[in-house]
């Protein structure tokens, strides 16, 4: 078994492509303007114009419309479902409690309760909303709701 040695290392066989050489007479196909053309903006060094740039005509990103909204409150907010929350042995919710349950992740800090599945115990959610359906079920089953 060989010892990689520093001096024998290459990039791999035709990784490495050697640059076009321009401006090295007629027979290169590349020689006088070296490509570029004749005259102009573009023949020039130092010539470029910004990207996206059309002309002076409206360019493209600026004709389409702009589109759909994000919102930054959405990253910070969870939902849970009634059948997750009647799964769990506490009696007093709360988004500490889902956390340490791994029911939502640790950045949440916003949670509300969705009506799906249902709850056959009492709890108390503090600090965390439920939609109308969801609240009428945990009341149902003599908990509360203290948002």
């Amino acid at each position: 078994m060989d010892i990689m040695q520093l001096n024998t290392l290459a990039p791999a066989e035709g990784e490495k492509r050697t640059g076009k050489r321009v401006g090295r007479g007629i027979g290169s196909g590349f020689g006088k303007t070296c490509g570029r053309g004749h005259k102009g903006q573009k023949a020039r060094s130092g010539g470029f114009t910004k990207i996206g740039f059309e002309g002076g005509q409206m360019p493209l990103q600026r004709r389409l419309p702009k589109v759909g909204f994000s919102s930054r409150v959405s990253i910070i907010t969870s939902q849970v479902t009634l059948s997750e929350i009647d799964k769990l042995e506490e009696k007093e919710i709360t988004v500490d409690v889902l956390k340490k349950h791994n029911l939502v992740t640790k950045n949440i800090k916003r949670v509300k309760v969705m009506l799906s599945g249902e709850i056959n115990r009492a709890v108390t959610l503090t600090g965390i909303k439920a939609t109308k359906g969801a609240k009428v079920a945990i009341e149902a089953a003599k908990g509360t709701v203290n948002e």
